[in-house]
């Protein structure tokens, strides 16, 4: 196949991580079933630390990050596939150890390629992305226990991209929200997406010594990890659920049992990267129907050339919302 094409790749040079916009040959590629014409990916936080030299998230460089791609079969081996049938990859190693989606070519495993329902576009799809993925998957874990009339749901993290998709799910499916953010400029917008009430995260984090205290939440979609997350478990009622995907402040936590045996509350982690693709199939099939919400006002359409300044953002905590990357 004689395709040159656009990547974004980044390089060590002199100690410090430069990302800059480089012709490449589908040789190039890696080894895999799947040759993928990519249109759209997305930003996310473990892509700017990528771009920015995480040792722990990308061992070695040059690299080309992106962990969500979209895109149109070019060519396959596997017999499940078809040339020009919309497809997603994200999750496993892709855009972390193996070159990954600011590209507008990706060649993967097979396993690691999620078919799209007909109602979900390439763009739908990174507008949802990883992030959109999590959200469900967080969702569907709460879902199966507490019910919309069981009380507020919690969520932190809540200008983030998971906590922007899990709300605006967990509105359309009839439950009362209330967001935590450390952005108060944010709390109008958040307002009239049809969050109920917004809370400062600082009030969280105030007092965190008394082991309970009141039962105000249902459950609680967590992105942020850390002291916020073992400060809201105090205020999840009896047998409530809380859901935690991330780690954004912090990987530690100090807290104690009593809510777990004395309210039986339940704290269930969500991992997007190893999920089965049976399961994203199901996923993305809500997303496509039962699920489906409108997230065009939430997610701003950027360049390959756009990447550094929005990883300087995420990096930052300046970034609101989701970003796509039109390819």
């Amino acid at each position: 196949m004689e395709h040159t094409f656009s990547a974004f790749v980044v390089r060590e040079v002199d100690g410090s991580y430069e990302g800059i916009i480089e012709t490449k040959h589908v040789d190039d590629l890696p080894e895999g079933d799947v040759l993928i014409r990519v249109t759209y990916s997305c930003v996310n936080y473990k892509d700017a630390l990528s771009m920015s030299g995480n040792r722990g998230v990308t061992k070695s460089y040059p690299h080309t990050p992106g962990v969500d791609a979209a895109g149109y079969i070019e060519q396959t081996t596997d017999a499940r596939f078809q040339t020009g049938q919309a497809v997603v990859v994200n999750g496993f190693d892709f855009g972390m150890n193996t070159s990954g989606g600011f590209q507008e070519y990706i060649r993967v495993p097979a396993e690691w390629v999620t078919p799209l329902p007909e109602a979900i576009t390439p763009l739908e799809a990174m507008r949802h992305g990883t992030a959109g993925l999590t959200a469900a998957q967080s969702i569907d874990e709460l879902s199966r226990i507490v019910s919309k009339e069981a009380g507020p749901i919690l969520v932190t993290g809540a200008t983030g991209g998971v906590g922007t998709i899990a709300i605006a799910l967990l509105i359309r499916l009839g439950y009362t929200v209330h967001a935590v953010t450390g952005k108060r400029t944010e709390q109008e917008r958040l307002l009239e997406k049809g969050v109920a009430e917004v809370l400062d995260r600082a009030m969280f984090l105030e007092e965190t010594e008394r082991p309970l205290k009141k039962g105000t939440y249902a459950g609680v979609i967590d992105t942020v990890g850390g002291p916020l997350l073992a400060s809201v478990i105090r205020f999840v009622q009896y047998g409530g659920v809380v859901t935690t995907c991330g780690n954004v402040g912090g990987a530690e936590m100090t807290l104690t049992v009593y809510p777990f045996i004395l309210r039986g509350v339940r704290l269930i982690g969500i991992d997007a990267v190893q999920t089965p693709i049976a399961y994203r199939e199901k996923l993305w099939q809500r997303l496509a129907n039962e699920w489906q919400v409108s997230l065009a006002s939430e997610v701003d359409v950027k360049a390959l050339k756009d990447l550094p300044e929005i990883a300087e953002a995420l990096l930052t905590s300046r970034h609101r919302g989701r970003t796509v990357i039109e390819i």
